[in-house]
């Protein structure tokens, strides 16, 4: 079985992604790693450079910035990085420069590969997911975080990235999937609150114009991250890869878990959520078979 990963990044030390630990996490996984490193104003490609492993394929890219709609530029470069992975893998692992497979789950997501590996009916393998915010101590458990998400494709020259990069699709359907029990832990919204701030204002540029961040977007110098919906106290463990980066925190967050900020609708389906253990009328971006 080839296992090829594949991922893209951009300005990862301006703002503060964990692509180090991001690629580390597959790499026990993967024959290869396929990084597409965007124009970067910082030494992102560098930090691809040292990482030690001979596994690491680097290629070059120049976003397109006149891409304001959608988050398209993300798929488009995660279309790059697809199409440069070995012509022969069996499955291909996408990590995004946030994301990170623990390895308590590395037996898991090798096990399902191997058994749908000849299954052609399987064209993919659907993640569950856990997302921080503010801090390594809290998780987001409101509607606003997607739950699940397509991680590892079989590689088919039809495959594309969809809309701002969440899912795939081939010749334009969903892909059909098994879910299997691995999370991707998703820590885009854990970093300094000044990384925070400047991530966000950069990151509406891939989807408004320059009037709309302006009205919409405050200016500061930090990230207020009080302005959140509901979270709840994480209880595990984090990645090896993470322990140095959380290690260094230096900044702190606190939230109260017991307040929620809810409209009266997403209250009512928060707390049937919780009562029926099944989110109600979720946008499924695959087919699950």
């Amino acid at each position: 079985m080839k296992v090829s990963g594949f991922t893209f990044i951009r300005n990862a030390q301006k703002f503060d992604y964990p692509i180090a630990e991001a690629i580390g996490s597959i790499l026990p996984l993967c024959d290869e790693v396929v990084v597409c490193a965007g124009n970067s104003d910082d030494d992102t490609r560098k930090m691809i450079e040292i990482i030690p492993s001979e596994k690491i394929k680097i290629i070059d890219s120049v976003w397109d910035d006149t891409l304001r709609k959608g988050g398209r530029v993300l798929a488009q470069e995660t279309d790059k990085a697809f199409a440069a992975i070995a012509p022969d893998a069996d499955w291909a692992f996408y990590i995004q420069g946030d994301e990170v497979l623990h390895e308590k789950y590395i037996p898991t997501v090798r096990q399902a590969m191997e058994q749908y590996k000849d299954d052609k009916k399987v064209e993919g393998l659907l993640f569950k997911y856990i997302h921080f915010y503010g801090s390594y101590d809290y998780l987001g458990n409101s509607r606003r975080w997607y739950q699940h998400e397509i991680r590892i494709i079989r590689p088919h020259e039809a495959i594309r990235s969809y809309r701002d990069a969440q899912g795939f699709r081939i010749n334009g359907r969903k892909l059909r999937v098994k879910k299997i029990d691995a999370f991707i832990y998703h820590y885009g919204w854990v970093k300094p609150p000044k990384y925070q701030q400047a991530k966000a204002m950069k990151f509406h540029c891939m989807w408004h114009d320059d009037a709309w961040i302006e009205h919409h977007i405050p200016d500061m110098e930090e990230f207020d991250y009080s302005k959140i919906d509901s979270l709840k106290l994480f209880e595990g463990t984090h990645p090896l890869v993470m322990q140095e980066r959380i290690a260094r925190k230096n900044w702190t967050f606190s939230f109260d878990v017991t307040k929620k900020k809810f409209s009266f609708k997403d209250r009512c389906l928060h707390r049937l959520e919780q009562l029926t253990g099944r989110r109600w009328f979720e946008y499924k971006n695959y087919h699950l078979i």
